[in-house]
Formats: structure tokens, sequence, C-alpha cells
């Protein structure tokens, strides 16, 4: 699976930025950081959600599906990527491009191999067209949804939140849950705020209601009367 890197603009201390960030709105005092600590907490708990927009997360995500990316690229707000090119980027060269292989292809072996076999044809068939003069920005025209991809992806809190809502539903795509769990991870280690945010804000959407929204339920939690 692919690796979550947090990258030292990301903020620090998230709380103690948003209280901060609060204390400015009644002439508080911003300096004492136990204050904007407390402060910070309180505006989570109010359902402030403007200040969540204040801190940064900034990581590098490698090694997930173009598919699974595809779909990070739905959450817009807040939020600023860049994608590794298929313009310039040969993935054709040495072993091929990396790509992601789903547990119910891997469960059957016949099935593992014919899909395998896909992907090495597609691989060759790409470097045969580019040795014959198509130029890598179209002949990788060709990558499968599968190929994996990297990076760069900058957002505020308030978006990760929001995220975390619809992708850590049980019925969210399994790559894609598995990626949002990598990324909670990499910022639990981050600092030991971003550890309570994680623990204490980061959840499906029927976490939060107490009831699923969904049309089509998992039965975790009861539907909506």
């Amino acid at each position: 699976m692919g690796t979550i890197t947090i990258l030292p603009e990301t903020t620090k201390n998230p709380i103690t930025l948003m209280g901060a960030r609060a204390g400015c709105c009644w002439n508080a005092n911003i300096t004492d950081d136990g204050k904007n600590y407390k402060r910070g907490l309180d505006c989570i708990k109010s359902g402030h959600g403007r200040v969540m927009e204040y801190p940064n997360v900034e990581m590098i995500i490698d090694g997930y599906s173009a598919k699974t990316i595809r779909e990070y690229y739905t959450h817009i707000i807040g939020a600023s990527r860049l994608q590794a090119s298929t313009r310039y980027i040969d993935y054709s060269k040495g072993e091929g491009f990396g790509y992601i292989t789903p547990q119910s292809i891997n469960n059957d072996e016949d099935v593992a191999a014919t899909w395998h076999g896909i992907m090495r044809y597609i691989n060759t068939y790409i470097q045969h067209l580019i040795n014959n003069g198509v130029p890598v920005e179209d002949a990788t025209m060709l990558l499968p949804l599968a190929y994996c991809t990297k990076m760069v992806d900058k957002r505020s809190l308030r978006s990760l939140i929001e995220m975390s809502r619809v992708r850590m539903c049980s019925r969210a795509y399994w790559e894609y849950r598995e990626l949002f769990k990598d990324i909670c991870n990499a910022l639990r280690e981050y600092s030991d705020e971003w550890k309570w945010i994680v623990d204490n804000l980061f959840h499906a959407k029927c976490d939060e209601v107490g009831y699923c929204t969904e049309s089509k339920s998992c039965g975790r939690k009861p539907k909506r009367k």
C-alpha cells in the first residue's frame, strides 16, 4: 500500500493556533499558548468551524491508485494539489508502472494471474508505442486506473474533517478507507495535538449525528426515521 509523508509546513499545534486566531475576535491575550489551547478546544466543542480553516496540512500521498486519487480530487474545499505528470514521466521504464491489486483479485490465483498479465501487457505496449515515436503524453493514455500515482496535497483541518465524514464510512471504497487511515496514523505521529484531533474529530458521519444518513446503509447505525 502507499505512504503518507507529513511535510514540515504542516501546523504543528493546530488547537493552539485555532485558539490564537479566535482570540483576536475579542482582543484576548494570544501570547499565552496555554490559554490559546484552552480557547481552541472550546471553539472545537462549540462547533466554531471557521477557526478549523487556519491549521494547514501539507503531505505527499504516494503509491495509491489513480482511481482513488480521482475520488480524492472531489474534495475541493480548502485544498490545493499537484499530481505526478503523465505527460512527462515515462511509466514504462524499468519494471514499469506500479499498480494496486484488490484483495478480491488476490483471493483467486487464476484471477490474479490474469490481472498481473494484463498489467504487464499494458506496460509492454506503452513502451512499444514510445519506442515507435509516440510521445509519452500520448502513450500513457493506456495507463489503467489501478496504476499508482503520487500527489502533493495541501488543505485545511476543516477540509479533512469533512472528508472523514464520508471516507471513514464503511461503504466508502476500500482503498480510500485505507488511504484515510494512513493519513490519520501519519498525523497522530506528527504531534500530540494532531493525535487528539484525529482521535476525537475524524469519524464517519453516522458517528457524528447518531444515525445513518445514506439511502443504502451498512447497518452499523439505525436509519433516520
